[in-house]
């Protein structure tokens, strides 16, 4: 499926590794204390794998299959060619925030995917070290 293959490919599609420290929950929005040199008083190396997604996002990409969906059947339609053009995740996630519903969402294979990614993180840091 199409919008399967898009979603997962923000979950577990990077690996992120920063000297800087991190800041936890910053991706999505539900920012913690930030660990870092500054905040701890030591170095601090971040390893960071993108494992939720936030219902804002998949509602803007299944807009967008819609769209699609109706262009095709259409062929032609302007107001549905802008709305496409547009990029409609703000105003999804300012519509969905007020009523709590901007989930944030993971994949039922989660345990799978972060024991894989675990998998190679260290296989990496292995492989330099």
């Amino acid at each position: 499926m199409l919008y399967q293959q898009e979603i997962y490919g923000r979950i577990s599609s990077s690996i992120q590794i920063s000297d800087t420290g991190i800041v936890p929950g910053s991706g999505v929005g539900n920012t913690r204390q930030e660990l870092s040199k500054g905040t701890l008083g030591i170095p601090v190396i971040a390893i960071g794998i993108p494992t939720v997604v936030e219902a804002a996002v998949i509602t803007n990409e299944c807009l967008n299959l819609f769209i699609e969906k109706l262009q095709n059947e259409a062929k032609s339609n302007e107001f549905l060619n802008q709305l496409k053009k547009e990029d409609n995740y703000e105003e999804i996630r300012q519509a969905l925030l007020p009523n709590d519903y901007n989930f944030i969402v993971t994949p039922k294979e989660i345990d799978d995917l972060i024991n894989n990614m675990a998998g190679v993180v260290a296989r990496g840091i292995n492989l330099s070290l």
